[in-house]
């Protein structure tokens, strides 16, 4: 595993990348407010088994160096800065892993050009009109306004508070180490610059506009697999079964015992399984 960096058009995209060069491509794609480590060890685990990894840290409340100012972080960008990324690379045929908001992300690259994507992996994400779930429209909404939204993650330099219920806690089922959440705070708590990437993302975040692209996904006609933890108290598996019956070629998998952060609960059935996929003819 590397630790590497990128300039894109948009601007610099920390990554860690493993496995051979010459591998099947799988690129994740995480949600709101956390990092490349919210995939755990399953890029590395694919590395093993020949495939060639790539856990970025998109420009989305967890990044450590902010975009260029002027960078469209609409949700519909970022899938741009996505597809950049892949362009950067050289990757086609690629395995997209989408969670939460990173999700909504990649459903936005599919009707933005689906061309480098040979399949499409989803753990519990937003889709349709679930953009975001309540309470999260809460933050989004606080997000617009970057001074307030600062002052009230202030409490977020708490690891009571911040692994609690009230932050990260009703998403993982496993214990959050300090450590761990920390990271995913410290940047927008500490970088101004972060904190106006996040507010043009919370701006551009509209409910409607995910609702528009569903309606085109049933264009893409490769493999879909969803990784769905029924448990999870936000993203219900009703979504998860609404979307797998929009994709013409999809198959849903249950993992009990999850939440919303399946690659966290469950790093080792998430790799098996997204392995699976990726060698399935």
């Amino acid at each position: 595993m590397t630790h590497q960096s990128i300039d894109l058009p948009a601007g610099t995209v920390h990554y860690r990348e493993a496995g051979p060069a010459g591998g099947p491509a799988v690129v994740f794609v995480h949600g709101f407010l956390v990092d490349d480590t919210l995939w755990s060890d399953v890029p590395e685990r694919l590395a093993e088994q020949g495939f060639h990894t790539f856990a970025p840290t998109w420009p989305l409340a967890s990044h450590r160096t902010a975009m260029k100012p002027d960078a469209d972080l609409s949700p519909r960008g970022i899938a741009r800065v996505v597809l950049a990324f892949l362009a950067a690379h050289d990757l086609t045929d690629v395995t997209l892993v989408g969670s939460d908001t990173g999700g909504a992300v990649c459903q936005f690259l599919l009707d933005e050009d689906p061309s480098r994507i040979g399949r499409l992996v989803l753990t519990n994400c937003y889709g349709f009109d679930t953009f975001p779930p309540f309470p999260f429209d809460l933050l989004f909404r606080l997000a617009k306004h970057p001074e307030a939204t600062h002052v009230v993650l202030q409490t977020m330099r708490s690891t009571f508070l911040r692994n609690s219920r009230l932050g990260f806690g009703w998403l993982v089922r496993r214990r959050i180490a300090a450590d761990e959440s920390r990271a995913w705070v410290t940047p927008y708590l500490t970088d101004a610059g972060v904190r106006r990437d996040v507010a043009t993302f919370a701006r551009g975040a509209r409910a409607e506009d995910l609702a528009d692209v569903a309606t085109r996904l049933p264009g893409f006609r490769k493999p879909v697999l969803l990784c769905w933890a029924p448990d999870d108290p936000f993203f219900k598996l009703s979504l998860g079964r609404r979307l797998e019956s929009t994709f013409p070629d999809a198959r849903l998998v249950e993992f009990p015992d999850a939440r919303t952060f399946v690659a966290l609960d469950q790093p080792d059935r998430l790799a098996r399984e997204i392995a699976a996929f990726a060698r399935s003819s």
